[in-house]
């Protein structure tokens, strides 16, 4: 029994542990993640309280982003 419950344990926090946040990501894997998004330019990068902050360019068009702890890619108002 007591065996069974660590194998269950230690899988349990392999499979959340496979569940990268934001700032598990590489800046390399960041930029890729923006630029897939349609973002261009990728500058400034900052870790902050409300995610990842960068500055990048979308049609032609300075924005400000925010990438959240899920991954989204938002742009900032």
């Amino acid at each position: 029994m007591r065996t069974r419950t660590i194998f269950r344990t230690v899988l349990l926090l392999a499979v959340a542990g496979g569940l990268s946040s934001v700032h598990a990501l590489t800046q390399e894997e960041l930029v890729a993640r923006i630029q897939a998004a349609g973002y261009a330019q990728v500058s400034d990068i900052k870790s902050t309280a409300e995610g990842i902050t960068a500055r990048a360019v979308k049609n032609g068009k300075a924005v400000t982003l925010v990438v959240d702890s899920s991954g989204q890619v938002k742009e900032r108002n």
